[in-house]
């Protein structure tokens, strides 16, 4: 039997099923377990929960109080009563990248713990907590929907410990723009977030020495880690929960190509789903754009140019085109030369134009120095300035590139 009770009538040995409210005010990123630590239950009630559903079947049960029981329910109800009674409603208007990139710190953090205990399972041969999914799923889809760009750029900001965690974060953030990009109805969106987010899931299956290697693979390896995508649908498929046909699409086959070169299954064309599609132009430009322990990303901009070389074969014309359009030409954090001679940053996109994005002006090559910087709207109808080009961040020495664009020290992020 599940129950919804206060949180003052929560003790140890209760199984928490659900606790109710925003995902980004719960102390735990797990959303299922066994109350059996004393300072968990501490973290609790110091948290701003204020009510819980628990499971008696797989825990303690609340003693002599019915009066304290908020509602029962039956496991086959539990969906929609929960949507119901622990959803946290409102729309939220657009707000800067800027001001976006504050709550992106804390949703990026959370996230990653998520993923990490998703990965962690499942290398145990344990089933997927669906449920934890979603939960990540929504709130990077309320973040995108706020600001398109803010999460996806920060996101883009991950280490070699963290790679296979932040990049599926990474990945179903652009998923949810891309989504958005192209029309998708809302229930659509967040079905190709969660696409996204678990997409990558078979390479915790993939043996660590080869997933972690700090080097290239050798084609042995590589033949091991093209088992990822059927690895992954099979871990899907064995979740308690019924996964979106989609979530399993994008996984078996994110790594097809238009031209029929890509795996597992060679398909060309038509014969990959539109969802599959937009996993394709999603993982690769993330990774392309990401450290790694054997090369350094692509610079965002310089990433967006090389990818619309292999358009024709690698990609869907029409997809590639509206992921381009929910980035920029020039998405954040690139590096670019204005006319002036003067190097910028891409901080935020404009409203007039994708070849006119917000920039911070920040290094004369004229005198070779820095300069104080300077946010300017590329479109506004009094600038002067324009982008003569783009600029690659590897042959110069500017080691706080990320900390210019984003406004956060690295410690913070």
């Amino acid at each position: 039997m599940l129950k919804k009770i206060k949180l003052e009538h929560v003790v140890e040995g209760m199984y928490i099923r659900e606790l109710c409210g925003s995902w980004m005010e719960h102390p735990f990123w797990r959303t299922r377990f066994l109350l059996d630590d004393p300072k968990d239950l501490a973290t609790l009630r110091k948290s701003r929960i204020r009510e819980v559903w628990i499971d008696t079947a797989k825990g303690r049960d609340l003693e002599g109080a019915g009066e304290a029981v908020i509602q029962a329910t039956r496991e086959a109800e539990m969906q929609d009563s929960l949507q119901a009674a622990c959803a946290v409603e409102g729309h939220q208007e657009p707000v800067s990248t800027a001001e976006e990139l504050q709550r992106a710190v804390t949703i990026c953090r959370k996230s990653r713990q998520a993923m990490t205990s998703i990965f962690g399972e499942a290398r145990m041969g344990r089933t997927v907590d669906t449920e934890l999914a979603r939960k990540v799923v929504e709130e990077i889809t309320e973040s995108v929907t706020r600001n398109s760009r803010a999460l996806v750029s920060l996101a883009r900001l991950k280490n070699a410990d963290d790679y296979t965690y932040m990049h599926s974060v990474a990945v179903c953030a652009l998923m949810v723009a891309l989504a958005r990009e192209l029309g998708l109805a809302d229930e659509a969106v967040l079905a190709a977030g969660e696409a996204g987010l678990m997409h990558d899931i078979g390479k915790a299956a993939m043996p660590l020495e080869v997933l972690n290697k700090p080097g290239k693979l050798t084609d042995e390896e590589f033949a091991v880690m093209k088992r990822h995508p059927e690895e992954g649908r099979r871990i899907l498929q064995a979740a308690e929960d019924d996964l979106d046909p989609i979530t399993l699409d994008v996984c078996l086959h994110h790594h097809e190509k238009m031209d029929g070169s890509g795996y597992p299954e060679g398909l060309t064309g038509d014969q990959i789903t539109l969802y599959a599609k937009m996993g394709a132009v999603c993982d690769v430009y993330d990774a392309i754009t990401s450290n790694r322990p054997y090369k350094a990303g692509w610079d965002p901009g310089d990433s967006i140019r090389r990818m619309a070389e292999w358009a024709n074969g690698h990609f869907d014309p029409t997809v590639f085109q509206a992921f381009v359009k929910s980035l920029g030409i020039y998405p954040v954090g690139s590096l670019v030369r204005l006319e002036s001679g003067r190097l910028a940053v891409v901080v935020d996109q404009s409203a007039g134009s994708l070849l006119k994005p917000v920039v911070k002006i920040f290094y004369s090559t004229s005198s070779g120095c820095r300069i104080p910087p300077r946010v300017v709207d590329l479109s506004a109808v009094h600038n002067k300035e324009a982008i003569a080009g783009r600029e690659d961040p590897s042959v110069w020495p500017f080691a706080d590139l990320d900390e210019l664009w984003s406004g956060l020290p690295a410690d913070r992020r």
